[in-house]
């Protein structure tokens, strides 16, 4: 748990949400899904609850800022000496606990016997370990496994995101989506409302749109 009451264990959902948003696009799932908790451990540790936002909010954009990062680094995820050989050892301290208490033990728990935060064991644990797919199959039984994390959508991170993007925009331009996309009015009206004519608010729209897609894309 940070110092401003964040929990990266609980928050685990919105980095499978966000890496989901990327399949297929050449990079592994778990490369991906690693990214995204470094992205995850950024935004507990820099979110200020001063501010009245939500986390989910503000953690979104940086988790898919980390994600894009892969891309742009050509999906090497880059993970430091150190924190290879504090994986490890997490590792094997995890078992030593799950042997001792006969059961997995809590992040809780694995922290403190490493003297570490909890966001810090997370981040060990995730550096050289593969994620288990939201909905995974048995090669047995092939029965569906259901991850205890309470996971939002994918529409959930994309209008987080959209959002954020919107929120860089001039008050003006903020304006002209807010009446177009969120009011539904007419070009026309909205030209009204903004002192516009009809066809600078369909120029400035087009313009608008492309950019918003720009920033959303890799």
């Amino acid at each position: 748990m940070a110092e401003n009451g964040v929990s990266v264990e609980e928050n685990l959902g919105l980095v499978h949400a966000c890496a989901k948003r990327f399949r297929g696009r050449g990079i592994e799932y778990d490369d991906l899904f690693q990214a995204g908790c470094v992205g995850l451990v950024k935004a507990a540790e820099k979110f200020d609850t001063s501010l009245g936002n939500r986390f989910s909010t503000y953690a979104v954009p940086v988790i898919l800022g980390e994600i894009k990062r892969l891309f742009r680094d050509g999906g090497a995820v880059k993970i430091s000496r150190g924190l290879k050989e504090l994986s490890v050892k997490a590792g094997r301290t995890a078992q030593e606990l799950e042997a001792e208490k006969g059961r997995e033990p809590t992040v809780s728990e694995l922290a403190e016997r490493l003297g570490l935060s909890n966001e810090q064991a997370v981040e060990a644990l995730n550096a050289l370990q593969q994620p288990v797919s939201l909905t995974s199959y048995g090669d047995d039984s092939g029965s569906q496994t259901d991850i205890p994390v309470a996971a939002p959508d994918e529409e959930i991170t994309e209008h987080l995101a959209l959002k954020t993007e919107i929120g860089r925009l001039d008050e003006r331009d903020r304006k002209l989506i807010e009446l177009r996309f969120y009011k539904c009015l007419t070009q026309s009206r909205t030209a009204q409302l903004l002192g516009m004519t009809q066809v600078q608010v369909s120029r400035r729209e087009k313009k608008l749109l492309l950019l918003l897609r720009e920033r959303l894309s890799i």
